[in-house]
């Protein structure tokens, strides 16, 4: 008898362990998840349909590596956020100089406001296509875009860091939308798997363009700056850490996942018939006739979502960055009083991103586009500059990089610079255009 209760003690302590360290992970999970899902916004859907639509499922396979690299940069600013208690643009300043953060600041702040103006033409998009689809619904695209402004100023101005996290969260739920829109596409899955595992690439401007585009919707800079600043506020223990980073795997692959779908769905449709579109909007109202309504309804939801979605985190995250790097009052847990320049930024950026949608004729589709482009050209500056601060023992004790992790981050910083180099040779000589 004592055997048996020997036997079954070291059972119910390890199933208590479990729940334990569910519950743990349960507690810290959002940073991770969040700015992986956020990934996903109006002008990544926007890359990832053009991708589909324009050369099939010849990008599935970068995915793949893309992942792996999201990870680990992911990863890194998690790690560096736990152990040093300060977000990345803070050590930038900390390490580097005024110089080299005002350099990557401004770069970092044009590219947030014209990627937010993607967000703002993505609300737009889908309430086009949600009119279309459903004539009661009578918003324009005007309401609809000042609604969306309107919406996401309130969610931070009223809300708590803990209450804005669970509204992200449960937007990352609908995501699923655009999964079922590439099962309803009804893709021909072994050539999708074919190109899936088997590399293609070609040396045209376009796809070079493409190429970047995709790695640096994936893995935008923003990104490693938010997630940083949000373990921080969350307060995460190093003694926690290796939740967050369990939080960081998973959304990575969840976010990749629905990205795989976005290509498969306009892959499968738009590029066998050879139909042209030019954004996202126009992806889900060409699915409809090919996939069947609810595909094309679908799409536009997940597009009405990721759009709200990024268009509050994305000038949320520029603020966190801008007033870490120059010393200012920051965090959506102060009030507005204590920390003016903080949500000054975040309405100025707001206002930016919703008049260009708002204007006829803006050149809407080039600026999700390009700020996506330029993107992953500005990405090697700053994982260059997270690898020199997460190496530092100084800084990071015993946390410092494995070699692996180095390998990879490096060969995703250099391989940029080789693709944009590249880049702009065969468009400037038009080799094989």
């Amino acid at each position: 008898m004592e055997a048996v209760e020997r036997i079954e003690k070291p059972s119910r302590l390890k199933r208590v362990g479990l729940w334990r360290s569910l519950l743990m992970f349960l507690s810290i999970v959002g940073p991770g998840m969040i700015t992986a899902n956020i990934d996903n916004d109006a002008g990544g859907i926007a890359t990832y349909s053009l991708a589909g639509s324009q050369f099939g499922f010849a990008f599935l396979w970068l995915l793949i590596p893309v992942t792996i690299a999201l990870i680990v940069v992911q990863e890194m600013c998690v790690r560096m956020g736990v152990i040093t208690g300060k977000g990345l643009a803070d050590l930038i300043r900390e390490q580097f100089g005024v110089r080299i953060t005002l350099f990557v600041m401004v770069s970092l702040l044009v590219t947030n406001l014209f990627t937010t103006v993607a967000e703002f033409a993505g609300v737009a998009a889908s309430a086009d296509v949600l009119h279309a689809s459903f004539p009661i619904f009578i918003f324009s695209r005007y309401f609809a875009v000042m609604a969306a402004a309107i919406f996401v100023s309130l969610l931070v101005l009223r809300g708590n860091y803990k209450s804005v996290e669970k509204v992200f969260l449960l937007a990352c739920l609908v995501y699923v939308t655009y999964i079922i829109s590439g099962l309803l596409a009804k893709p021909d899955w072994p050539v999708v798997i074919h190109q899936t595992v088997v590399p293609t690439f070609s040396w045209t401007s376009a796809y070079l363009a493409m190429f970047i585009g995709v790695i640096g919707t994936t893995i935008a800079p923003w990104m490693q700056f938010y997630i940083q600043s949000s373990v921080v506020e969350k307060g995460v223990k190093p003694r926690e850490l290796r939740f967050s980073q369990a939080d960081v795997v998973v959304g990575s692959f969840i976010t990749d996942i629905v990205a795989y779908f976005i290509i498969v769905a306009c892959g499968a449709t738009l590029f066998i018939h050879h139909i042209n579109v030019t954004d996202a909007g126009q992806a889900a109202l060409a699915l409809e006739p090919l996939a069947g309504k609810y595909a094309g309804i679908l799409f536009a939801i997940g597009l009405l979502n990721a759009s709200l979605f990024a268009a509050s985190v994305l000038p949320l995250s520029t603020s966190y960055s801008v007033c870490e790097a120059f010393g200012f009052a920051s965090g959506i847990d102060k009030r507005f009083p204590d920390a003016p320049i903080f949500y000054g930024l975040y309405l100025g950026i707001i206002v930016f991103g919703a008049l260009p949608v708002l204007t006829p004729g803006a050149p809407l589709l080039t600026i999700i586009f390009w700020s996506q482009v330029v993107s992953g050209m500005l990405l090697p500056v700053v994982i260059i500059s997270m690898l020199r601060l997460v190496n530092n023992r100084r800084l990071m004790g015993e946390h410092v990089n494995s070699p692996t992790f180095n390998l990879i981050a490096w060969a995703t910083a250099v391989g940029l610079i080789a693709v944009t180099a590249l880049y702009l040779v065969v468009t400037i000589y038009h080799i094989g255009s």
